[in-house]
C-alpha cells in the first residue's frame, strides 16, 4: 500500500460538476493498493499517518500532526501510484490491485483513519475526480508499507 500525503491548508474533490469532499487545513491523502496489501498495511499506514508530524509548532518546527491541529483529511483513491514506467513511454499498471480489492481497502483505510480521530473525507472510487489541492509549505511525503 502506497501513500502520497500532502499537507494542505485546503483541498476538494469534484465529481461531475459537484463537490463531494471539501475541507481546510489537514492532509491531502493519494491512497495505491497493490496485490498483496490487506488489513495489516492499512492498519499500520492509519496510524501513522494520524500521527505523522508534519506541521509546524509554534517555533516552526515540524513537531505536529494533523490530530495537533485539529486538521482533517481527505482519501482519495489513486492506482497510478503503482505506476511501472521502467520499459517504454506508457505506463504499465499491472502491480495495481483489481477494485474489487482496492475499493473495501481504501475504505477501511479512511474508516481507520477516522478511528484515530481525524475527520475524514473521501473522494468516489473509479469516478474522473477533479481533485484541488492547496499544498501548504509544499510538503508532500511518501509512505509504502
Amino acid at each position: 500500500m502506497r501513500l502520497l500525503i500532502q499537507r494542505v491548508s485546503q483541498a476538494s474533490v469534484t465529481v461531475d460538476n459537484q463537490t463531494i469532499s471539501k475541507i481546510g487545513k489537514g492532509l491531502l491523502i493519494l491512497v495505491g493498493v497493490g496485490h498483496k496489501d490487506g488489513e495489516a498495511e492499512a492498519t499500520f499506514l492509519a496510524e501513522k499517518a494520524a500521527n505523522l508530524r508534519i506541521f509546524e509548532d509554534e517555533a516552526g518546527k515540524t513537531n505536529l500532526s494533523v490530530l495537533d491541529v485539529k486538521g482533517e483529511a481527505i482519501v482519495v483513491s489513486q492506482f497510478t501510484l503503482y505506476a511501472n514506467t521502467s520499459k517504454g513511454r506508457r505506463p504499465s499498471f499491472i502491480e495495481a490491485a483489481l477494485p474489487d480489492i482496492a475499493e473495501p481497502l481504501v475504505n477501511r483505510f479512511a474508516e481507520l483513519l477516522r478511528s484515530h480521530g481525524v475527520p475524514t473525507q473521501t473522494g468516489q472510487f473509479g469516478a474522473n475526480m477533479l481533485v484541488e489541492i492547496h499544498n501548504d509549505g509544499p510538503v508532500t511525503i511518501w509512505l509504502e508499507k
